[in-house]
């Protein structure tokens, strides 16, 4: 099964997929755009585009478990997605994926404009390979 996770940024929200075995999860994409429903249809899109089987949303939770706006807007983000594509999607705690992120890019020396284009979609990824993981 493909599954294609989401990581909604402020400014850009990053996409990665699994391979069909679910071992390896790959970036896949950056989305900027601001209009949420412009955003649904452009993640929708992509879901259809890769064959997506389900779909994992990045739920940003406080440090100390707690929820504030932004994971409502994960939460609404989630169910609009789902019903606009008719699958699954589950939400996963996404805490500290950017950190992590960054520091996968500071191993790779990748800098700059670089680096801002593809954070969002390694942060996706991180996502993903921790849900895969749990998984197994």
């Amino acid at each position: 099964m493909i599954i294609m996770a989401v990581d909604l940024g402020k400014a850009r929200t990053g996409i990665a997929a699994s391979d069909k075995t679910e071992y390896l999860a790959s970036p896949v994409a950056v989305i900027s755009e601001h209009k949420r429903e412009v955003l649904l249809e452009k993640v929708a899109e992509k879901a259809k585009e890769i064959k997506a089987e389900l779909l994992v949303v990045g739920l940003p939770r406080n440090m100390d478990g707690s929820e504030g706006e932004s994971a409502q807007n994960a939460r609404a983000f989630a169910s609009e997605l789902s019903e606009l594509t008719g699958l699954e999607a589950v939400l996963w705690d996404e805490r500290c994926t950017t950190v992590t992120a960054h520091g996968y890019l500071n191993e790779t020396n990748t800098r700059g404009k670089k680096r801002k284009a593809v954070i969002d979609a390694v942060a996706a990824t991180v996502i993903l390979q921790s849900f895969l993981d749990s998984r197994r």
